[in-house]
């Protein structure tokens, strides 16, 4: 998969500098995948969620952090909408 919108994730982890590893170690993996369903997230990320319009909820971080991304299945690419903390999340309407 391709990944739009590093720079988000690169500012977050500026401020959130224990975010950096479990970060990098999620865009590693979404680089090296070939997510052709939501199924396919599923079976990795088990907590992962799933919203309207392909959106789809990570935990960072033992549910620290929530990191929420667009994919685009058919074009093989990860849109990163929004990253921040668990709090500033329960107060997002996607």
């Amino acid at each position: 998969m391709r990944i739009l919108g590093l720079p988000l994730l690169d500012q977050f982890k500026q401020s959130h500098a224990d975010a950096r590893g479990p970060l990098d170690a999620w865009r590693d993996e979404v680089e090296r995948s070939q997510w052709q369903t939501s199924q396919d997230i599923k079976q990795r990320y088990r907590s992962a969620d799933f919203l309207a319009n392909n959106l789809v909820i990570f935990d960072i971080k033992g549910n620290r952090y929530r990191l929420v991304v667009q994919v685009r299945y058919w074009g093989g690419l990860v849109v990163v909408e929004w990253i921040g903390t668990h709090a500033e999340y329960d107060k997002k309407k996607f």
